[in-house]
């Protein structure tokens, strides 16, 4: 069998590859992997307050929508209510006797001295302040959003009694979550933050793809594992999908 011809064909392709690949070119396609992680909101908080009470209001229910400053719960605040009153009643008086102690210091009567003046403007300022310790025990028995969110525990009922630090409601924001992998060092050696990656998380029965953000990547490796742990943000508007489920990020060769 004559193999010359066979081989002088083949010679002519490796050839006309020559032409075609530039010198020094990869010919290599870049390694592209995909990586497990577990999704989670960014805003995701238990709140709760420094002070034993009963529960006095719930003016939402599991699954509605808060704002912003917009109380979740209320403690029973009746107290502290007479107290704020109480204690402006007596700014008030204090006020007033400062005003009229001033009116006659700048009228330069004599029976006023500038250390009783001094002494009327300490008590008003004293009382101010007590006025707003007040105000401030009763911002204490309201338990108040700190992002747009939705309640999703409420493990409290009115009427129940609860102790300091006792968790009192959950509020998410499913529409801006992380995705968090953990990942080999020498596969996150060239991530950076700042850097944009390409997500598949699951949403029910289908794959849902997003574009993340890199916002965090760990600035050591674990020791044990030998993974790096990473952190993507992206952007869930219509919540189509719940903080919690599986995904994947694509790692694209450095």
């Amino acid at each position: 069998m004559n193999y010359r011809p066979c081989m002088a064909r083949s010679a002519a392709r490796f050839a006309a590859l020559l032409l075609i690949i530039p010198h020094g070119a990869r010919v290599s396609a870049q390694p592209t992997t995909w990586v497990s992680g577990i999704t989670q909101s960014i805003n995701d908080v238990t709140l709760s307050t420094p002070l034993a009470g009963i529960v006095g209001k719930r003016p939402h229910k599991e699954g509605d929508r808060v704002r912003p400053g917009e109380a979740a719960i209320e403690l029973d605040k009746r107290l502290e209510e007479l107290e704020v009153d109480r204690r402006k009643f007596a700014m008030d008086l204090k006020k007033s006797d400062l005003d009229s102690t001033r009116a006659l210091f700048e009228k330069k009567a004599l029976s006023i001295s500038r250390e009783e003046l001094d002494k009327k403007i300490a008590e008003y300022n004293i009382a101010a302040v007590e006025l707003e310790l007040a105000k401030e025990q009763l911002r204490k028995r309201q338990i108040v959003a700190t992002f747009e969110g939705m309640i999703v525990e409420l493990p409290v009922k009115e009427g129940e009694a609860c102790q300091a630090l006792q968790p009192l409601v959950r509020i998410v924001d499913a529409k801006r979550c992380y995705f968090i992998a953990n990942i080999e060092a020498k596969s996150g050696h060239g991530l950076k933050v700042g850097k944009s990656v390409k997500l598949r998380v699951e949403a029910g029965n289908e794959t849902v793809p997003f574009a993340g953000t890199i916002s965090f990547v760990s600035p050591v490796v674990d020791p044990a594992s030998g993974l790096l742990k990473v952190k993507v943000s992206f952007e869930n508007p219509e919540e189509r999908i719940r903080p919690g489920v599986a995904g994947k990020m694509l790692l694209e060769g450095n």
